[in-house]
């Protein structure tokens, strides 16, 4: 019988990642600590392997946060001309 999905929280998936990370414990010891298959611990060690250096780069998340706050805004100001049209259309 096949057992349900249990969504694990980000800090849950990263505190397990990094033991596994550190070597300390063997695979079959933290699958059997937290209940998981060793396959989905070593997925997680390596999207928190593949992904690290995000943490350090500032730059590129400046830019990100930049483009995502002008489009946001672009579509402000799209959304009040949008509403300006259809007032105007409704007095008419």
């Amino acid at each position: 019988m096949a057992k349900n999905r249990v969504p694990h929280s980000a800090e849950f998936k990263a505190k397990v990642a990094l033991e596994a990370l550190r070597e300390q414990k063997t695979l079959a010891e933290l699958s059997h600590e937290y209940k998981l298959q060793s396959t989905q611990i070593s997925a997680w060690k390596s999207t928190v392997r593949e992904s690290a250096a995000l943490v350090f780069d500032k730059h590129s998340l400046l830019k990100e946060r930049e483009a995502h706050q002008a489009r946001e805004q672009e579509l402000y100001a799209r959304i009040g001309q949008l509403q300006m049209e259809v007032e105007w259309v409704k007095k008419s």
